[in-house]
């Protein structure tokens, strides 16, 4: 979860091997280097295992001198920080930040955990000993049972985490009688704060609630004695996919990569559905159930995930740094960051090499900002061209433009019919923006929707589909059955039938295919193509037939819920002739006046 100070590794030089990343760009100019690869592995199985990374770091390490963990090979750094304000820059100031702090006496300091006695109340970090007056005042009671020894025989410890540690164990009666569990066990000394505390509340909570799903860790039961919390759950023999890719020599073809992400993007839509973020998606926390080469994966460790309302942003950096998305540096952002980690993975899956590096943390982060993939050195020109699509549009540093995982999922370079798309929050969304827009916003997107292609209808039809339409039309029924059918304890708690509440005009009306697509369909995102110019013309041209009308500088702005300081900006909106919207117009309507402007201006 977290990140260790380094400790000595020989690495070897063997071309087949993931290489550490392609460039790496340090301060205001970029040098590109050549990939330095990691150091070969021994596969072993691995439970759910909280392990740490060995990798340089400017912290110090949180185990006594000479002890030595037994985490997982060539792991990532995480990093987790909380600061009273947002910083002037998102990457700059983010090491300063921390080694101004060392000595202040507010907050403890234990790996890369850092949090502030202002937001916690307590007396130190997560990772930290201590204790205090605050400490003793913690109700540590989770209200678990407290019968683990009479359930299940512990073995073995099997893996080591900044919080606690792994073991395997056997069920001793009951359905579990005789079956190997792993046993995750997190000491509550180190749960020093009231959000330590909350944390795995919470990830049992998510646990429990996202368990049914056939790529989902599964869980069993939560236990707790005086010491101790243990959380029972589904023993995976197989190893980490990181593990697997290491001895590949770093390089999936894509067939087999197809694979991986299949069942990484079938799980993650199921829990953005639910309104959980994972945030530390990465190939260390996916681990095959057995050692066969066609094993499915599950997911584990949500011990940095939280439930997120539909429309509510997260601000804390949080995450493993080769795989965090640039907008959770802005310190603002949602569920499209797991879209990004999802990339760095297929990224890494086809050609060996992490799409950001650097030597520290603050040069990832500046890589993650300002450099773009390489996708032009070795192996990618043998890579379809699908597949290139398919990671940049999932690379994209617009959160806006990002595939959703039921996207991805249907994209040409993934699509089989054997692949059951999953319903997509998204839709609930666009929808509920579309029901409160202006008559002359609606027009706008009607026309963008006809002048999609087939291929750009497929997602489309297939959500409609979802809805299980009558008489070829949907309504408030139909969005709120599909939603209910798939809703767990994780979705009541992240509130998501909330957003069925701005959808209430369909009690009303009835929504057909061709309204459903004007309502359902994202800009930013048919920005993101390479047809956009030739999408935007077409749509015009249905705009100027059907929706196109005399407007206002004042009108206008007012639309696009702008200041009179900005009427400056939307002078060129207008046709001399007529006073209605110009092409330039109508693209800076639909996308904002933030948009990058088309080459093409059409009067």
């Amino acid at each position: 979860m977290g990140q260790c100070c380094s400790k000595s590794v020989s690495v070897v030089n063997n071309n087949d091997s993931i290489s550490a990343a392609p460039t790496a760009v340090d301060g205001n100019s970029a040098s590109v280097h050549q990939p330095k690869p990691l150091p070969p592995v021994t596969v072993r199985p691995t439970p759910q295992a909280d392990s740490c990374s060995f990798t340089l770091s400017p912290f110090p390490s949180p185990l006594p001198a000479g002890v030595a963990p037994s985490p997982s090979p060539a792991r990532t750094p995480g990093k987790k920080f909380r600061w009273p304000l947002p910083p002037p820059s998102p990457a700059k100031p983010i090491m300063s930040a921390i080694m101004k702090r060392f000595g202040s006496g507010k907050e403890k300091v234990k790996g890369s955990q850092v949090l502030e006695n202002k937001q916690d109340g307590g007396d130190g970090g997560e990772g930290g000993g201590g204790g205090g007056e605050a400490e003793r005042q913690l109700n540590k009671t989770f209200g678990y049972s407290k019968n683990l020894a009479a359930k299940f025989d512990i073995g073995k410890e099997v893996g080591r985490g900044h919080f606690g540690h792994t073991c395997w164990a056997k069920g001793r009666k009951g359905e579990l009688k005789g079956v190997p569990v792993a046993v995750k066990i997190i000491s509550k000394a180190k749960m020093t704060t009231a959000i330590s505390i909350e944390d795995v509340r919470r990830e049992v909570k998510i646990l429990k609630a996202l368990s049914g799903h056939k790529h989902m860790i599964k869980f069993y039961d939560a236990f707790e004695d005086a010491n101790n919390i243990y959380i029972v759950m589904e023993l995976c023999e197989g190893g980490e996919l990181l593990e697997r890719i290491l001895s590949r020599g770093g390089r999936y073809t894509e067939e087999d990569a197809k694979t991986i992400i299949v069942q990484i993007l079938s799980v993650v839509s199921f829990f953005h559905l639910q309104g959980v973020v994972h945030r530390d998606l990465k190939p260390e926390n996916f681990l095959f159930t057995t050692r066969e080469d066609d094993a499915p994966m599950k997911v584990i460790d949500f011990g940095l995930s939280d439930f997120i309302r539909p429309d509510q942003r997260l601000n804390d950096v949080v995450g493993s740094a080769y795989y965090v998305a640039p907008e959770v540096l802005h310190r603002s952002y949602s569920i499209e960051a797991d879209m990004w980690s999802i990339g760095v993975i297929g990224y890494i899956l086809l050609c060996g090499s992490r799409p950001f590096w650097a030597r520290n943390e603050s040069g990832i982060f500046r890589s993650v900002l300002r450099a773009d993939p390489n996708f032009d050195d070795t192996p990618w020109p043998s890579v379809s061209s699908e597949a290139k699509d398919f990671l940049k549009r999932l690379l994209s540093k617009d959160h806006r433009k990002r595939m959703t995982a039921a996207q991805a999922l249907i994209h040409p370079w993934l699509r089989d019919e054997n692949h059951a798309v999953p319903l997509d929050i998204l839709i609930y969304k666009l929808v509920k923006s579309y029901l409160r827009a202006t008559p002359l916003k609606r027009a706008a997107m009607k026309a963008l929707s006809k002048a999609l292609t087939e291929e750009q209808l497929v997602y489309l039809w297939a959500q409609f589909r979802l809805l299980e339409p009558q008489d070829d039309c949907v309504s408030f029924s139909n969005f709120k059955a599909a939603l209910m059918r798939h809703a767990t304890d994780a979705m009541t708690e992240a509130r998501v039938p909330e957003i069925l509440n701005p959808m209430e005009p369909l009690l009303y009306k009835r929504m057909s295919f061709e309204e459903f697509c004007a309502a359902a369909i994202s800009v930013y995102q048919l920005e993101a193509l390479e047809e956009w110019e030739s999408i935007a013309g077409t749509a015009f041209e249905h705009f100027d037939q059907e929706g196109n009308r005399v407007i206002s500088v004042e009108e206008l702005a007012q639309e696009m819920n702008i200041g009179p300081s900005a009427y400056s900006l939307l002078t060129d909106c207008f046709r001399s002739s007529d006073g209605k919207l110009s092409f330039l117009g109508y693209t800076k309507y639909l996308h904002g006046v933030t948009v990058r402007s088309s080459n093409t201006r059409r009067r």
